[in-house]
């Protein structure tokens, strides 16, 4: 493979959805000691102050918000979630959202203390709750993408058993032909830049994914059968949020519930619930021109 530029396929991302290309916007990676000694990454867009901060999903990146980013042309931060991307790995495996809310509360301070938005997907979309409810200073407003605290092992069972897969693969074709098995809407020009910003290849020639393979689920939340999560305890989060709440739910995805959505309701009567069609649980890599033009709607 070649040297990765972690920037160099923006225009590949914006030919794909057919958006303008006037060459590379303004973007460049920052990095945000914490208290703890380890260290956040995070990429920042534009040269204004950011009007929104993005949190990504369980075994992905910022990268996967590339897309909405280029749609929707505001100044906005993306951070790596600890133990995903270019952040540092926690030694204990500790990537509970209330705890991993707490690095993002210092990277957000940092970056985007004035965000107008926080959007947060799957498992950063309940580290943005948990945010929001510890730190309602820097949540102004809330998108959450795809996911509730009712989400549990039987509804993300795809997901989880992607990510429970192989971690290392012979070759990158090998890491490629997994990921377009677990992803056979997504077209295969789009899982391959998500590999090569989401994998790195070993001196041996094999691959690997960017994130730490081992979560403790038992010593971190709720001693489930296998350390698997249960996130029911987080509804607590979602009452204490004082900020307008939208969840955004793809129509081919069965991650959140109609039973969430009521719970969802009953915690924050006047939050907002939009089924995006043709997406499924990553809204973002299914429809990121849509879900762009819906945060802009928010933003005013």
């Amino acid at each position: 493979m070649d040297a990765y530029d972690e920037f160099s396929m923006l225009g590949d991302n914006a030919a794909e959805v057919g958006l303008g290309w006037d060459g590379p916007p303004s973007v460049v990676r920052r990095r945000v000691e914490l208290p703890s000694g380890l260290g956040l990454s995070a990429i920042v867009w534009g040269d204004g102050p950011p009007r929104v901060v993005f949190v990504h999903g369980g075994a992905q990146n910022a990268h996967t918000w590339d897309t909405v980013a280029l749609a929707l042309g505001e100044p906005a931060v993306a951070i790596d979630l600890p133990g995903h991307g270019h952040s540092d790995w926690r030694p204990d495996h500790d990537y509970w959202p209330p705890s991993m809310a707490e690095d993002v509360a210092v990277a957000v301070r940092r970056l985007a203390p004035e965000a107008e938005l926080v959007v947060g997907m799957s498992l950063g979309g309940l580290t943005a709750i948990c945010l929001g409810a510890r730190h309602p200073e820097l949540v102004r407003s809330l998108a959450v993408v795809d996911v509730t605290p009712g989400t549990d092992h039987a509804k993300a069972e795809p997901i989880v058993e992607f990510i429970s897969g192989p971690q290392t693969f012979d070759s990158f074709d090998d890491i490629l032909a997994r990921t377009v098995e677990f992803n056979p809407t997504r077209s295969e020009s789009s899982l391959r830049r998500g590999i090569i910003h989401n994998a790195k290849e070993l001196a041996d020639g094999s691959w690997t994914w960017r994130w730490d393979p081992v979560r403790d689920w038992k010593m971190t939340g709720p001693d489930r059968p296998g350390g698997s999560p249960e996130f029911s305890e987080l509804w607590t989060a979602v009452g204490q949020l004082r900020c307008p709440v939208v969840l955004y739910r793809g129509a081919d995805s069965g991650v959140v519930g109609d039973e969430d959505v009521v719970e969802l309701c009953r915690r924050q009567p006047d939050a907002e619930v939009v089924v995006v069609a043709g997406a499924g649980h990553s809204i973002q890599g299914d429809q990121p021109v849509e879900l762009a033009r819906l945060l802009a709607a928010r933003l005013g």
